[in-house]
């Protein structure tokens, strides 16, 4: 169908000026008090619920800015441009959506990890699926692979464009919004954000926005174990897609964390089933670990901040695995205490690994901070 600005979706004023249908719910997320998530916090803690986006995670922003300036610039053109991505599950189904919406065809390049819902979700929006099986055998890893079978694909196909989430500044543009709605919200009285890291787009949005706006606040970045983004303290195997990445994106800026924290995957499910237990939020991995970061960095937090965490997507794609019992107990042993024992003492207390060690909580120090 052609591409047509007209009226937003009606009664919803639209984030993205100029959109209508579906596409004009992109943003515009709600900001969520939380108020059982960290037993005898003396701060409070808002959750910016990015699964409310029409496709399920803060990834629509990023695809929407990405695809809608090409658009409009006349470089993509329904029925005869194509879009080349590489990704694991959210934004490439923020793109299916997408380009479902404006006529334009996807070819989406995921890996053997990218679980088979997700891939349905894709297909059902018109999508073509490629699925990568072999790593790299260098690094051993997937994304390097799927890398290249977009070059293959953009070198093959005419009229392709790759948005290249890692690297296009478009992806960063978006979230300038998101933190803005997030300051609007709290007339600019936020002294800590909390949020995951992957392609680095929503951490260089979110800061520069907070440069620009002269805001006070403490940039957290959490990172997962084993990822190349931030100097992780150990090398391993990653089970929780969302957070991390194996190559270093050209997007990221390590200036804009003031603070990294390091969690598991172990660390990911925990806080999942915490926050779902304590807050009746069913949320996806990268929101456990930013839950296990509040956790790790409340008895650093000046009483009575504002701390906000963004969420960025719903856990009804993570049914099979971190809301799985039976999938838990295979990959982490009897570890159901961790989220079913009470709490002890402030910001949930010491925390416990999967061989049962107990961690204090200890001071963070910038980009050094470790949970595992």
């Amino acid at each position: 169908m052609p591409y047509d600005e007209g009226k937003a979706a009606v009664g919803r004023p639209s984030p993205t000026p100029g959109l209508k249908g579906i596409l004009s719910t992109v943003g515009g997320t709600p900001l969520i008090e939380l108020e059982r998530l960290v037993p005898g916090f003396t701060s409070r803690v808002y959750a910016k619920a990015e699964r409310f986006n029409p496709g399920g995670s803060v990834k629509d922003r990023s695809a929407l800015s990405m695809v809608l300036g090409r658009i409009r610039s006349g470089e993509l053109v329904p029925g005869r441009s194509t879009v080349v991505e590489s990704s694991s599950g959210n934004l490439a189904i923020g793109l299916a959506q997408i380009c479902g919406y404006f006529g334009l065809r996807l070819i989406c390049v995921v890996d053997a990890r990218t679980t088979e819902q997700n891939i349905r979700i894709l297909r059902a929006y018109g999508a073509e699926v490629e699925v990568v099986t072999q790593p790299d055998p260098e690094t051993g890893e997937l994304l390097p692979q799927r890398l290249r079978r977009v070059a293959e694909l953009l070198a093959r196909i005419p009229h392709a464009y790759c948005p290249d989430q890692y690297a296009n500044p478009l992806n960063s543009l978006a979230h300038q919004s998101t933190m803005r709605e997030i300051a609007e919200e709290l007339g600019g009285e936020i002294d800590h954000l909390v949020l995951a890291v992957g392609t680095t787009g929503t951490l260089s949005g979110c800061a520069e926005y907070i440069r620009t706006a002269g805001l006070r606040t403490t940039v957290h970045a959490v990172d997962a174990v084993g990822s190349r983004l931030f100097d992780s303290p150990v090398s391993c195997a990653r089970l929780v897609p969302g957070h991390g990445a194996s190559v270093v994106p050209p997007l990221l800026d390590p200036s804009d964390a003031d603070d990294v924290v390091h969690v598991t995957d172990l660390e990911c499910v925990v806080g999942c089933r915490r926050l779902v237990r304590r807050e009746a939020i069913l949320a996806g991995g990268s929101s456990g670990a930013v839950v296990s970061a509040l956790e790790r960095l409340a008895p650093t937090v000046r009483p009575g901040s504002n701390v906000v965490l963004i969420l960025p997507d719903g856990g009804d794609r993570y049914l099979d695995t971190i809301y799985d019992d039976a999938w838990v107990r295979e990959r982490f042993g009897e570890v159901f205490h961790l989220w079913k024992e009470p709490d002890r003492g402030p910001g949930g207390g010491a925390l416990t690994g999967p061989r049962g060690a107990s961690r204090t909580t200890g001071p963070v120090t910038r980009k050094e901070t470790v949970l595992c």
